[in-house]
């Protein structure tokens, strides 16, 4: 079995809002006693010993840098390296921009891969926002791109996004670039 420590620790470093003890106690299927001893231990290992802490916010657990990390966190978050976009935020933003509204479920269809981190991150610096819901079952969050989003692209509105046909190869090129894709025919296929 997993040590509820380890579990506790992962759950809350990949969480970007605060766990409560009950969703912790859920997750790692241990009484919320177990979850309490955790935080605790938890508590007494990182804080005051690495360059996160371990706090209780809002109603939950979270990690956090340290109030004397701060001045040095600013000025990285200065720093170039630090306003760069990677390259799935990048993908994620292009497919919202030009199919806005749309859900993270069709964000993650079109580029194959989970993107809700990415939206996250979008969502964080402002460039997309919850615009909608969708209609129908399970009414799904629509994304859309914000007004922050306009003014980092210097454009007016949507409408000024260059055309996607300028960035698409024509179809005789996508054609031979799909052609090792397709299944070869087979042999009962008969042509009469």
């Amino acid at each position: 079995m997993t040590d509820v420590n380890r579990i506790v620790e992962g759950v809350l470093f990949v969480s970007e809002s605060p766990v409560t003890v009950g969703d912790l106690a859920e997750v790692a299927e241990v009484p919320k006693a177990d979850i309490v001893i955790a935080l605790g231990e938890l508590q007494e290992r990182f804080n005051g010993t690495f360059g996160i802490e371990l706090r209780e916010v809002a109603g939950g657990w979270q990690f956090a840098t340290p109030a004397d990390l701060h001045p040095y966190l600013e000025r990285f978050a200065s720093t170039e390296r630090a306003r760069r976009l990677s390259g799935a935020a990048v993908e994620t933003l292009a497919v919202i921009a030009y199919r806005q509204p749309v859900s993270r479920g069709q964000v993650t269809e079109i580029r194959g891969v989970d993107s809700e981190q990415a939206i996250k991150t979008l969502e964080r610096r402002s460039l997309v926002a919850e615009i909608g819901r969708a209609p129908g079952p399970g009414q799904a969050v629509l994304y859309g791109t914000t007004d922050v989003f306009l003014e980092k692209m210097g454009i007016a509105s949507i409408g000024d996004l260059p055309p996607l046909a300028d960035h698409v190869p024509p179809a005789e090129i996508m054609e031979t670039l799909e052609m090792p894709m397709r299944p070869e025919p087979s042999s009962n296929d008969s042509t009469s």
